[in-house]
């Protein structure tokens, strides 16, 4: 199973398209950008308490056939470290 490829940042709804090199996961894909990676969250996940890792970028030939999501998911509540 590919990763999902979350199109924003759950923080705040940053843009981060595939190619982007500003992503910053966690085991459960959870996504965020590296401001908030960084500075709000100290590289762990507010949902599951997780480490966050850079996301790799998926090769703009693979998006054909692994196509990223377009869903955007935001947080219901602020953005703390865990």
């Amino acid at each position: 199973m590919a990763l999902e490829f979350r199109p924003n940042c759950e923080c705040c709804d940053r843009d981060l398209p595939a190619s982007s090199t500003e992503a910053f996961i966690c085991s459960f894909e959870c996504t965020f950008c590296s401001r908030c990676a960084t500075d709000t969250l100290e590289y762990r996940c507010p949902n599951c308490g997780g480490e966050l890792v850079r996301r790799p970028v998926r090769p703009e030939a693979k998006l054909a056939r692994n196509p990223a999501s377009t869903t955007r998911v935001r947080r219901s509540e602020p953005c703390v470290a865990p």
